[in-house]
């Protein structure tokens, strides 16, 4: 039962996940940014945790054992989603997830790092398999080194690796429950947005001109979202192997695919489809990567 619990919440979050960059999308339209955006909709969710989880912060000695973990989770993940947001905002969807979806190629280098999980032959044929595909995605005529070509390009490449590394910690991290997990993403991802606001030089929490009510609406509906996902993924992350639950989560791009196409009317070179289609391969080979 829990084990069909773990995959179901995972599905469901990379359901949600599919179409949760829309409302972003028209945060942005209505002069709402994807920096402020995701900082107001983290620190929504967080405050939201702090009122839910409270009793839980004071039974646990958070600041006694391995505080390091939290720290490190909240950085992590608190930049990939950001990174997630700004791409999805200033990119192409499908483009900015294919990228974000070499994650297992990240989560198989620091499984390795961190877990001490030893690769077999499967293990380097994805990672081969994870760098054609990213290299067909990148490269562009006149270039000789494939690298990003646009700020989407770059937030879905580092946002995938941070997301990758931000898993394998809560994986490694089983000293914390999945609540002050998911306090350390909703804080990490508030204080890299604040940080990043200030760095511009925007530290109004609110646009200089009058905004729709229903947008302040959105944003808190995207915060309650936020913070249901986080939870959800947590519980998911915590108890299923991280190769393996990088594969659930592809379902994120059959969701994404569609509502891209519904409702942007994004379409996709045929490049960037084969070579998302290599990197989508590599993952479904990852739950083989292990030496048995």
């Amino acid at each position: 039962m829990k084990k069909t619990l773990q995959v179901v919440s995972l599905l469901l979050g990379a359901t949600i996940w599919g179409v949760a960059w829309y409302p972003y999308r028209i945060l942005e339209q209505h002069g709402i940014g994807g920096e402020l955006s995701t900082t107001l909709t983290y620190f929504i969710a967080l405050l939201i945790g702090l009122v839910l989880f409270h009793r839980q912060l004071c039974r646990e000695a958070i600041f006694n054992v391995a505080i390091h973990y939290l720290i490190w989770i909240g950085l992590c993940a608190g930049w990939a989603s950001m990174a997630y947001t700004l791409g999805i905002v200033h990119g192409e969807v499908m483009r900015v997830l294919l990228l974000f979806y070499l994650a297992p190629l990240w989560t198989i280098l620091f499984a390795r790092l961190l877990l001490n999980e030893q690769l077999s032959i499967h293990g380097y044929f994805i990672i081969l398999l994870s760098l054609a595909g990213a290299v067909l995605m990148l490269w562009q005529p006149g270039n000789r080194i494939p690298m990003p070509v646009s700020y989407g390009d770059w937030m879905g490449l580092t946002g995938g690796f941070m997301f990758a590394l931000a898993n394998v910690l809560v994986r490694k991290d089983q000293l914390h429950s999945i609540q002050l997990k998911s306090l350390a993403v909703w804080t990490g991802a508030t204080l890299i947005g604040v940080v990043i606001l200030m760095l511009k030089g925007d530290i109004s929490i609110f646009p200089v001109y009058p905004v729709d009510e229903y947008i302040w609406l959105l944003l808190l509906g995207v915060g309650l979202l936020i913070f249901f996902l986080s939870v959800l993924l947590q519980f998911g992350f915590t108890y299923t192997p991280a190769n393996q639950a990088i594969i659930i989560l592809l379902f994120e791009l059959v969701v994404a695919a569609l509502a891209a196409y519904f409702l942007t009317e994004e379409v996709v070179a045929f490049k960037d489809w084969m070579g998302g289609l290599m990197i989508v391969s590599a993952s479904l080979f990852s739950s083989k990567i292990n030496r048995s």
